[in-house]
């Protein structure tokens, strides 16, 4: 074969290669977007990103941002991402714990020392952290021995608020919006009453009749739990930093990053998987990838990471349905269609 020839022919295989990623490309993009402007089951009202090498793919946004006033979505609009910020907080206490003024594994009585309950000298920060405290109320014996099950809650990490607070000086509201400002997540903050900048509005859906939340649950005590407002693009961000082990030690990166305990969630199947310190370890479709989920206050949220592209696919809705056998719906949907186009990849 002659050297045009050779030439032609690696022309012609990296120009169907293109052809071929374009086609994959257009072809998850279309089922995205007949999956957000379907009113059935029920309708989405948020905005998805999906981004490859930290590069934005797909960014769009379907709804209204105030249904009142038939105000639409914007993509850069500010979601409460709800269960989304115990994530956070989670790395504000392991950069605490990287800088020695608190230890995971020292009973949380040393850091709280106002409870009165005998489990504060067995519960530690780590079964804080991974739901695994069997605390439901501070001034009542705990529901199990620390680390025999897993609960999903805010009370511990609103407690990791709290401890926060005594061991570094500063307020969560401080160190996370300290910690925002250094990743150059611009539009991303701790709510407080005082300062709700152009925050979106939550609904709740009643058989696509949307119901606006009169008042949040939000306030400075739940903020380290529930509390933090972002947008799709900055969490994006958040990921690039979290994953490519931006934020922590290698070594408190792999404590971030292992699995501790085991949960089960509809969005991800009915078989319980690996959860850590709020991230939840997937196995589906011979994929493994992290993800984390948030829901309440009219608010939908999902976050998921699947390092073997460096895909991150992230959905804000200001919706939440009142039936419960939709919540979550769009977001498995939209999901399900990520994991084929990467496993057939």
């Amino acid at each position: 074969m002659t050297s045009t020839k050779l030439f032609l022919t690696g022309v012609f295989s990296i120009l169907l290669s293109v052809i071929i990623t374009a086609q994959k490309k257009d072809s998850y993009m279309g089922k995205v977007d007949s999956i957000i402007i379907s009113a059935s089951p029920i309708a989405f009202n948020g905005v998805v990103l999906i981004a490859q090498k930290g590069k934005i793919q797909y960014l769009k946004s379907n709804g209204y941002k105030d249904f009142e006033k038939k105000i639409s979505l914007k993509t850069d609009d500010q979601f409460e991402i709800m269960s989304n910020s115990k994530q956070m907080t989670a790395v504000l206490i392991l950069q605490a714990a990287e800088q020695g003024k608190l230890n995971l594994h020292t009973p949380i009585r040393k850091y709280l020392p106002s409870l009165t309950q005998t489990w504060a000298d067995t519960v530690t920060i780590h079964h804080l952290l991974n739901h695994t405290h069997g605390i439901t109320n501070p001034e009542k014996p705990a529901a199990f021995k620390a680390g025999s099950q897993f609960k999903y809650g805010n009370l511990s990490y609103m407690m990791l608020g709290e401890i926060l607070k005594n061991t570094t000086g500063k307020s969560f509201a401080e160190l996370a919006n300290t910690l925002f400002k250094k990743l150059r997540m611009n539009k991303t903050f701790v709510y407080n009453t005082k300062n709700n900048q152009s925050l979106v509005p939550g609904y709740m859906n009643k058989n696509n009749r949307f119901e606006k939340v009169k008042e949040t649950f939000l306030n400075d005590k739940i903020a380290s739990a529930a509390g933090i407002i972002s947008t799709v693009q900055d969490l994006a961000k958040w990921d690039q930093a979290l994953f490519k082990g931006k934020l922590l030690s290698p070594e408190f990166q792999k404590l971030m990053l292992t699995p501790s305990t085991q949960s089960q969630h509809n969005v991800f199947g009915k078989e319980s998987m690996g959860f850590g310190y709020n991230v939840r370890f997937i196995k589906e479709a011979g994929l493994d990838y992290f993800a984390v989920t948030g829901l309440g206050d009219g608010f939908t949220c999902l976050n998921t990471y699947f390092p073997s592209t460096d895909t991150t696919l992230i959905i804000l809705e200001n919706q939440m349905p009142e039936n419960s056998e939709y919540w979550s719906g769009k977001e498995a949907a939209i999901k399900n269609v990520i994991i084929k186009a990467i496993a057939t990849h």
